[in-house]
């Protein structure tokens, strides 16, 4: 159990028996009110409690811990109820973070680098930790939304500075993450969408200024390849042109469990430019792209960034009279899918693109023209189908009516022959003395009320 009192004229003292020593100790409040006594007085009590029984903290007392200041957080720990506060930097924080994830790719460094930048930037290195609150991790983004990044950008970095502090609780010198709730709503992908059609491909390679590039285009749109990882990554020891297949290795996937390579069908699309750049590789090349042209810079501290074939391309672009869409190379590989999906099934097109249905639906796989054109022609056909059908039935039922009403007509006649209606003998003797008797020459015109298919 833990006491208030009075300590001096106007503060407050808290007593306790430490649960280790079973001697008595004091935590010196200073002044304050009253109320504010009794809180510190209960989370003292609650503090006892758990070193006595041995049980972690409840979540109220693990939030009023991380709120307090360090002068009041001092005394506890003085008092051995809580371990001394670690007062930990951004700076720290930051530097531990990539120090500890040495197994990282270059382009994710890159971009968790991005992140830090703008964090420093911010809050400044020589932050504390425990002074960043909720309100400030969503001035950051604020802040962020300023700079005009794009929606997924900023959801991106949101993320990875939560990834930051999540580290920081794991390491003890923090007790919640200030980013926890903080996300921002990722843009569209659609509108970041582009549809290249196989004519506009061919624009490219016929504009493209050696075989090189008419095979990293043909690998990316017709092959469905990521440019440049998989695109350079490409051995020609994985390329079994006779079989019409591909071991395609991924070193984005790489680290996934059965994600590092896959097979794919060589697409007839492709088999030209494949060829050609067989016919074309010099002695001992190993890699279907020459590993001496890009792959060399690739290998840097950017990793796949710095083989800066985005720079090359839109010149082909330019050359083509194409306008640059976003995501130049990616696009490429959206179009392949897509083109993929309306043959095959898409479990079996994500297989060859390696990629998921959830993430092709989402990102990749997209309604063309054609699409539109092939469901108006089909919906069409469907229209005219059904009338077809219902024609059929129609004649099926007016003639099963025909033949239900032939045997009562058959049954009134004499002799069962057809009975005449009334009057009709009548109009056939006229219609035959129009018809035999005729002026000179053995020319007649019949009159026409005699001759009137309603006699």
């Amino acid at each position: 159990m833990a006491s208030l009192s009075k300590d001096g004229p106007n503060g407050w003292r808290v007593l306790f028996v430490c649960p280790d020593t079973g001697k008595r100790r004091t935590v010196r409040l200073g002044p304050g009110a009253k109320k504010d006594a009794e809180t510190v007085r209960n989370m003292v009590q609650r503090l006892v409690a758990s070193k006595r029984l041995g049980t972690p903290l409840d979540s109220h007392v693990v939030g009023w811990l991380s709120r307090i200041g360090d002068d009041l957080h001092g005394r506890l720990a003085k008092a051995g109820l809580v371990e001394p506060r670690h007062t930990a930097t951004l700076a720290e924080l930051l530097d531990d973070f990539f120090e500890n994830r040495p197994d990282v790719k270059p382009g994710t460094r890159v971009v968790w680098k991005q992140t830090a930048d703008n964090l420093r930037e911010w809050f400044g290195p020589d932050c504390r930790l425990a002074d960043i609150a909720r309100e400030d991790a969503e001035e950051f983004r604020a802040y962020l939304i300023g700079r005009k990044l794009a929606p997924t950008t900023i959801g991106k970095r949101l993320k990875y500075a939560r990834q930051f502090f999540n580290r920081g609780i794991e390491w003890g010198w923090i007790q919640e993450n200030p980013f926890a709730n903080v996300r921002y709503k990722a843009g569209d992908p659609a509108e970041r969408r582009r549809y290249v059609t196989v004519q506009e491909t061919q624009r490219l390679i016929d504009a493209a200024p050696d075989w090189v590039w008419r095979t990293i285009i043909a690998l990316a749109r017709f092959g469905g390849l990521r440019c440049p990882s998989e695109v350079l990554s490409l051995q020609w020891q994985d390329v079994d042109l006779p079989a019409g297949r591909m071991v395609v290795r991924s070193p984005k996937t790489e680290g996934r469990p059965g994600g590092g390579r896959r097979v794919v069908p060589i697409f007839a699309r492709l088999r030209p430019y494949l060829e050609e750049a067989w016919e074309m590789a010099a002695e001992g090349q190993t890699h279907v792209i020459p590993e001496d042209r890009y792959l060399p810079a690739a290998h840097g501290p950017a990793g796949w960034i710095n083989a800066n074939l985005r720079t090359t391309f839109q010149k082909i672009l330019r050359r083509a009279g194409l306008e640059p869409w976003p995501r130049l190379f990616h696009n490429l590989r959206a179009s392949c899918e897509t083109d993929l999906a309306a043959e095959f099934p898409i479990a079996t097109v994500c297989q060859w693109i390696g990629n998921t249905v959830a993430i092709a639906a989402r990102h990749y796989v997209q309604a063309t023209d054609a699409d539109f054109q092939r469901a108006v022609s089909a919906d069409r056909q469907a229209v005219r189908s059904e009338a077809n059908v219902a024609q059929k039935k129609s004649g099926t039922e007016s003639g099963t009516v025909t033949a239900r009403n032939r045997p009562q007509r058959a049954e009134a006649g004499q002799g069962g022959g057809r009975v005449k209606p009334f009057g009709a003998s009548v109009c056939e003797d006229m219609r035959k003395n129009a018809y035999q008797t005729s002026r000179p020459g053995g020319i007649r015109t019949p009159d026409p009320g005699i001759m009137s298919p309603l006699l």
